[in-house]
């Protein structure tokens, strides 16, 4: 993931969270006009993204921002019901299905992976120790970013021919450089290899398991992989970094990693349900992702089951981005101030929109002042260098 990709997300997020962060005294979420005119620098002047939208949600209820349009053939306007393509914020939802079955006793945190695999697979070990579905989830499993078998035929759709076969005899061969759970690095191998074993495990393919547990019980209708005829209408276009298009991206066999579609409103659902504004009985697994924190090696930033959970000065925002070779994703929120903010774009650029965030100038937090660029305030930099090592040299998603 590129670093205009971590400007874009994190630099809004933290900032918008910041803002209302400070609600309860003096601070408040920046206006809708206000958003609006920071997408229209982007898109219009900037050009740095065809399509932007924007969700805010906190205790007086949610709100969307949209700005811009499919592509410059398409004139049709991005909105809040746009299907984009979220990357890898699809492993916060393999990771709630991990503790959703884990809630119903279909599986354990502690359960080698190896136990969900076929007999004939070989998984890796070390030091007598086995990867656990926990492992997984918490990208300390040891296992790389990407499987070294992956050699797509279609770079345009590097994850579209990777097979389950392949899977098999990359887990059979491979050996771990260090032992389990002692390291975070960042893989997508491991997102994709959680959702393949939950999937087996449930006997149904993965979509199906997402759209039983997660999308039904809260009504997220625009969330999936398959799209219909209706939702295909919807979709919206994804650009590369020169702004010219380029393919959707289909993950058969690593679903788990990237595959899935959403919409802000979808988004913002998912996120009010973490934040305790849209009841679900999902509810108890949502609360066990983040009982597991595990040390990124970067100070303040843990990584529980799925999402990274960020600390400072007090306030914890939980968090996960994502990409695809056409679009960005980022949801994130606090549950002290009960403050959460969904951001999907259309395009990978090379700026993206890294000063949205801190250019929510009114008013401003202590750690993000009107005089002091945001991507300088210890809070974002801190993010910044944390997702810069997780994530800046692996494939997209």
């Amino acid at each position: 993931m590129k670093i205009a990709l971590i400007h874009l997300i994190s630099t809004f997020l933290i900032g918008v969270l910041a803002l209302v962060a400070q609600s309860s005294s003096s601070s408040t979420l920046p206006t809708d006009a206000q958003i609006r005119d920071l997408l229209i620098e982007r898109i219009d002047k900037q050009h740095q993204s065809f399509g932007i939208v924007v969700g805010v949600i906190d205790s007086t209820g949610r709100r969307t921002v949209s700005y811009g349009k499919f592509d410059a053939d398409d004139k049709r306007a991005v909105d809040a019901d746009t299907i984009f393509e979220i990357g890898s914020v699809t492993k916060v939802f393999t990771s709630l299905l991990l503790a959703d079955m884990v809630q119903r006793g279909e599986a354990a945190l502690t359960a080698p992976v190896a136990k969900h695999l076929p007999s004939g697979v070989k998984t890796p070990q070390r030091n007598g120790r086995q990867i656990t579905l926990e492992d997984l989830a918490t990208h300390t499993s040891g296992l790389p970013r990407l499987p070294s078998n992956l050699h797509p035929k279609d770079s345009a759709n590097p994850y579209v021919d990777y097979s389950v076969e392949q899977l098999y005899e990359f887990l059979s061969g491979y050996q771990l450089t260090r032992d389990i759970g002692s390291q975070y690095e960042y893989s997508n191998l491991g997102g994709g290899l959680l959702g393949h074993v939950l999937a087996r495990q449930a006997g149904i393919d993965y979509e199906k398991l997402v759209r039983s547990r997660i999308c039904e019980p809260l009504g997220m209708w625009s969330t999936g992989i398959t799209l219909s005829d209706e939702m295909k209408t919807r979709f919206a276009v994804g650009h590369d970094a020169t702004m010219q298009r380029v393919a959707y991206w289909d993950l058969p066999t690593l679903a788990g990693a990237g595959a899935l579609r959403s919409t802000v409103n979808d988004m913002l659902t998912f996120v009010g349900a973490n934040l305790g504004y849209v009841k679900s009985p999902l509810a108890p697994a949502m609360a066990a992702m983040l009982a597991v924190h595990r040390p990124t090696g970067t100070p303040g930033l843990e990584i529980g089951l799925g999402w990274h959970i960020l600390t400072h000065d007090g306030h914890e925002i939980v968090w996960h981005n994502g990409g695809t070779r056409g679009f960005r994703s980022f949801i994130g929120f606090e549950r002290k101030t009960g403050a959460g903010v969904v951001v999907l774009s259309n395009a990978e650029t090379s700026a993206g929109i890294d000063d949205i965030g801190h250019t929510c100038s009114t008013p401003m937090p202590p750690c993000i002042s009107r005089r002091k660029s945001a991507s300088r305030s210890p809070l974002i930099r801190r993010f910044l260098t944390a997702t810069l090592g997780s994530i800046n040299s692996r494939r997209i998603l």
